[in-house]
């Protein structure tokens, strides 16, 4: 649904050198007023809402924000203080230089948005940034965010079908902020075989609504059934989050790396100002297994490293199953040289000074 709100800007002068904006008490308050209203009318917890209004309006009594002139210092204020009582990491607010576009981002784009967002998709490969054939017969897919499940098909079955022969395979996820929830279970869906698995529900406040999402069978390609490892960090965020708690729920991934950055409540951007916006979210995600989610908590990694050996221990982990499998002795003695070539790095990146 398009929202469609119209409010007085304020007097507002432009820094060309710092590329901020100086703004005023009447910036400050058209701001907050219509944040608020916002946020009372679509945030996913009402009562969460109230509670923020509560709390925005004491500062205000305050004259908290009274002294702040800097639209760029003022949205980060006001990000502190929102999730200061939420705790939902999504909840932010954005100053933006340039104008911004009449209307929230929730409602049906313009036929020359999707056409521009489809060329960015392109022009990033989808959020493939990296396939790779690692030692030892172990695929590698590095992927930056999930996008468009529709225009990303081709790239991810691509992708997928370059991996399908390894014998395990590890995604990277570690600098993943999150994206689609549909290319999730889309790719997903190569994980899993002929029968539908219920990963993951998304509720939303808006009409109490439910959407499930669940695998494909008939998704492009040929599935993969090896052994799957999932990378993450604290960047690791929202979408990527889901995916990496879908197979950790079902015990189709082993998760490695650190604990996610804890962002479980999808939503989008709402229109303020001219040059204000605020992300709210609208839903949350519901595990169909464990009902509960992430949410300020993060996913916990099945094998805790920090992210910087997150990949040479999931690909140590897998080459050590793969010796274990091993039948020829040629095979058996080429995975031992590789154990033990990767078990020094890992030593000497833990052992500070250490000699290369």
């Amino acid at each position: 649904m398009m929202i469609l709100l119209t409010v007085c800007a304020g007097a507002a002068t432009v820094s060309a050198q710092s590329e901020d904006m100086t703004i005023d008490g009447d910036i400050r308050s058209n701001v907050i007023t219509v944040m608020l209203q916002k946020l009372n009318r679509s945030y996913v917890f009402p009562e969460v809402a109230k509670q923020i209004e509560t709390s925005i309006k004491q500062k205000l009594e305050k004259k908290e924000y009274d002294r702040i002139t800097s639209a760029r210092d003022f949205a980060k204020q006001l990000t502190e203080d929102l999730q200061a009582v939420s705790r939902d990491k999504h909840m932010r607010v954005r100053f933006s230089e340039k104008k911004l576009v009449e209307g929230d981002r929730d409602g049906e784009p313009s036929e020359d948005e999707k056409a521009r967002f489809a060329r960015l998709l392109k022009t990033t490969n989808y959020g493939f940034e990296q396939v790779e054939w690692l030692p030892g017969n172990i695929g590698y897919i590095r992927l930056r965010g999930f996008t468009d499940e529709k225009l990303g098909a081709e790239t991810v079955a691509a992708a997928m079908n370059f991996v399908k022969d390894t014998d395990a395979l590890i995604f990277d996820l570690r600098k993943n902020g999150g994206g689609n929830p549909a290319m999730v279970a889309h790719i997903c869906s190569y994980l899993f075989g002929e029968k539908k698995v219920h990963l993951n529900d998304l509720f939303w406040r808006e009409g109490n609504e439910t959407n499930e999402f669940w695998t494909d069978p008939n998704v492009a390609g040929k599935k993969y059934a090896g052994d799957v490892y999932v990378l993450t960090s604290s960047r690791t965020f929202s979408g990527a989050e889901e995916f990496s708690n879908n197979l950790k729920v079902l015990k189709r991934a082993t998760i490695v790396g650190e604990t996610t950055g804890g962002g479980a409540n999808p939503g989008s951007y709402f229109r303020l100002t001219d040059h204000f916006e605020v992300f709210i979210p609208t839903g949350r995600a519901i595990n169909p297994i464990t009902k509960t989610n992430w949410e300020g908590t993060g996913v916990e990694p099945d094998v805790k490293v920090s992210r910087e050996l997150a990949l040479k221990t999931a690909h140590l982990l897998a080459l050590k199953k793969s010796l274990q499998n091993a039948r020829e002795e040629d095979e058996k003695r080429a995975l031992k040289r590789l154990i033990e070539d990767l078990q020094k790095e890992i030593a000497e990146e833990k052992t500070p000074n250490s000699v290369k």
